[in-house]
């Protein structure tokens, strides 16, 4: 998990670099056409092609793909008008969106603690965004945007997982995410130098490997071992937005991180207790 948050995290750097001369789409382009090389060796050095293609939910892959790609323009725009570390703060309201949308998506019971992290949360995202009147300001809004998204094909990803294996899933959404914005080039393209088509390739890899990480993560572990570790993201969002462009977090946003931290990792503890089987009661006497 690690691995895939730093990944992740210099991926995030190319891309803010990159949205800052090339088009979103162009940009969303290229980091899953070239993510599609780790992901396309990781699944012949898992049992070929022949297995890892197969599927019996083509829509299902392309409803997620949609999904995915909407999260990914909107997140990545939003590096673009925020600093980084504002952006990933609150890309990390994701959890609240996806507790509040399994109770319809997903016919779950969400309890009043989890409802409460939730108030508190985004509460929380208030504070990071400090919304001008009555409206968020433009940056804040994409990055919400973003993370409800994030919260839509977490939902998508837990349906396909029930038959699909993870690798199947990553190469179908970094396939046909990057057959549909190829047809966006044509209205919103600029070449690349040498050098820009370096950062291209590195983003995408970056990316891709990043994916294949985190999925294996939760299959060796525990959600509730590992989901936590993604929250290093923000200390690495930080220090390479203060590294690269000189981007100072204010106090508001440390705090307001803090917040939608705290409400997220109250939602994943609640979260593994009500998925805990109760063990068995130990007998009187017994030295257990």
């Amino acid at each position: 998990m690690f691995g895939s948050v730093f990944f992740f995290s210099l991926m995030n750097v190319l891309v803010k670099l990159l949205v800052e001369r090339f088009p979103v789409t162009e940009v969303t382009f290229f980091r899953n056409l070239f993510a599609l090389i780790p992901v396309c060796i990781a699944i012949q050095m898992s049992g070929g092609f022949a297995n890892g293609l197969r599927t019996a939910h083509p829509w299902g892959h392309l409803g997620r793909a949609l999904i995915g790609m909407t999260t990914m323009v909107t997140m990545f725009w939003s590096f673009h008008l925020l600093p980084l570390g504002d952006a990933i703060a609150l890309n990390f309201a994701a959890p609240l969106f996806l507790t509040a949308l399994s109770v319809p998506l997903l016919a779950e019971k969400v309890g009043i603690h989890r409802w409460s992290a939730v108030l508190v949360g985004f509460l929380g995202v208030l504070i990071i965004a400090r919304p001008s009147g009555d409206v968020f300001n433009l940056g804040a809004g994409v990055a919400l945007i973003g993370a409800m998204g994030n919260a839509f094909a977490v939902i998508a990803i837990r349906q396909l997982s029930r038959t699909e294996p993870p690798n199947t899933i990553v190469f179908y959404f970094s396939l046909l995410t990057t057959l549909v914005l190829g047809l966006t080039l044509p209205f919103a393209w600029i070449t690349p130098t040498l050098a820009d088509w370096g950062l291209l390739v590195a983003m995408g890899i970056l990316g891709g490997a990043g994916q294949l990480m985190v999925t294996r993560a939760y299959s060796l572990a525990p959600a509730a071992v590992v989901a936590p570790l993604n929250y290093t993201a923000l200390l690495l969002a930080v220090l390479f937005g203060w590294l690269v462009w000189d981007e100072v977090p204010t106090g508001a946003m440390a705090v307001g991180a803090a917040v939608v931290m705290s409400s997220g990792l109250y939602i994943l503890h609640r979260e593994t207790r009500r998925k805990a089987t109760p063990s068995k009661p130990v007998p009187p006497g017994s030295d257990d």
